[in-house]
């Protein structure tokens, strides 16, 4: 359901919380490398998050992108939602042009509630909480095959 971008945007993200302990601004460069995204495709991505307000940046030689506090309370529907665009959970899982309760897919019915449960959690967990949970519960983010706790 969520497409390539949305989920590099996510793991960018979330590998940008891990840095705030590290090191304040990050290049999308080596940010691509660390996660093995191409790197045109996550400095699109990033572009988007940063114009968002997702992702804080700084240009110039000592540049590059960041999380503040602020950054933090957004949730991850908002990362998607920079990346997509907000009717992302509205389209037909099999991809038909007309899919609603009145006028369904075959698997509508299945896939319309866990839709909606998608985006209530990911509308109430803002990312302060998504890499809290991470952390607590010993999830890792795989980066380059190697897991790394986050």
């Amino acid at each position: 359901m969520l497409t390539n971008a949305s989920k590099y945007a996510i793991r960018a993200v979330l590998h940008l919380t891990k840095k705030m302990d590290e090191i304040k601004k990050v290049n999308g460069k080596e940010i691509g490398k660390d996660l093995d995204i191409p790197e045109a495709f996550i400095a699109k991505i990033l572009q988007k998050l940063a114009k968002a307000n997702i992702i804080s940046s700084h240009k110039g030689p000592k540049g590059g992108f960041f999380m503040s506090e602020e950054n933090l309370n957004n949730n991850i529907n908002d990362i998607i939602w920079a990346v997509e665009g907000k009717d992302i959970f509205d389209g037909c899982f099999m991809g038909l042009p007309v899919c609603s309760d009145e006028n369904p897919c075959p698997v509508h019915h299945i896939v319309a509630p866990f839709k909606e449960q998608l985006f209530e959690k990911f509308n109430n967990l803002t990312i302060k909480d998504f890499a809290k949970e991470i952390k607590d519960n010993g999830t890792h983010l795989t980066i380059k095959g190697i897991n790394i706790n986050i």
